[in-house]
């Protein structure tokens, strides 16, 4: 794939930008990214596992605090919990591995607290919850990443948040440990049926030297255009700027989300 051809998958068929100097394999594979949820029963072999793993701790981590594990779960009656438990969403349940990513103080508090003879008190703030949160994003990112150029699909599935008490239960998750979202991995059923969605023009990303919403507006109307174009094509119900207002727009939004602070909490993230 050039790389206009994959600027123009991203942004629309309409956009042009000029080449990066050097186009390579892993911005192709970045800029195909799409969403898969269907999948084929082929298991994901143990050194795959391993190889996304290696991937993921390669990631960038805060001072090297490594703030993160994850649980891989084969097994199919609990991907089918897990899918009942994240809003029946079937998929986490076909695919042959579901992995699910953790925010974790756990191991840090236990390295402080045993082997460090301290009292751990840091963890109870909110900068070593966003240490965590950080920390076990971009390493999941990272797996995605390793898992795509091997020709396997994946889709992040935050709904793990709706019943996050229910999850870490499931899981056995120790306390100080916060399940954030999941990552379906599997062999794609149909991945050239899935098209790479288009994103949000550049212009309304990307600041130069310091950041300005109001010239937002006009490159969210260009988008709504452009993604409902893509939503006809796909069969699915247009409005973007529709979907964004329902999720903000009331608490219902957010589809028992809202229960997040007591649930950390509860999981022993004091947040102070």
């Amino acid at each position: 794939m050039t790389a206009d051809e994959a600027y123009r998958r991203r942004y629309g068929s309409g956009t042009a930008f000029a080449p990066p100097a050097e186009w390579n394999d892993v911005l192709a594979q970045q800029l195909g990214h799409r969403s898969v949820r269907a999948y084929r029963s082929d298991p994901v072999p143990d050194a795959t596992l391993t190889a996304l793993i290696a991937a993921a701790q390669s990631a960038p981590t805060s001072g090297n605090l490594q703030l993160w594990s994850v649980v891989a779960v084969r097994d199919e009656q609990r991907r089918t919990r897990l899918a009942k438990l994240a809003g029946e969403q079937d998929f986490i349940a076909q695919a042959p591995l579901f992995l699910v990513w953790l925010a974790d103080l756990a191991r840090a508090r236990q390295i402080t607290t045993e082997l460090g003879s301290a009292t751990a008190e840091a963890a109870d703030f909110v900068e070593a919850a966003v240490l965590a949160f950080v920390d076990v994003a971009l390493a999941a990112q990272n797996a995605a990443l390793a898992a795509e150029s091997l020709g396997l699909g994946t889709v992040f599935v935050g709904a793990i948040r709706n019943r996050p008490l229910d999850v870490a239960d499931e899981l056995g998750l120790p306390p100080n440990v916060f399940p954030v979202f999941g990552l379906t991995v599997g062999r794609p059923a149909a991945f050239e049926e899935t098209a790479v969605k288009p994103r949000l023009p550049q212009q309304a990303v990307l600041h130069h030297e310091q950041y300005a919403l109001e010239p937002q507006a006009a490159y969210v109307e260009t988008y709504e255009e452009v993604l409902n174009a893509f939503y006809a094509d796909a069969g699915l119900p247009a409005g973007w700027i529709d979907r964004v207002a329902t999720r903000f727009g009331t608490v219902a939004g957010l589809k028992g989300r809202e229960h997040l602070r007591e649930a950390l909490r509860t999981r022993g993230f004091e947040l102070r």
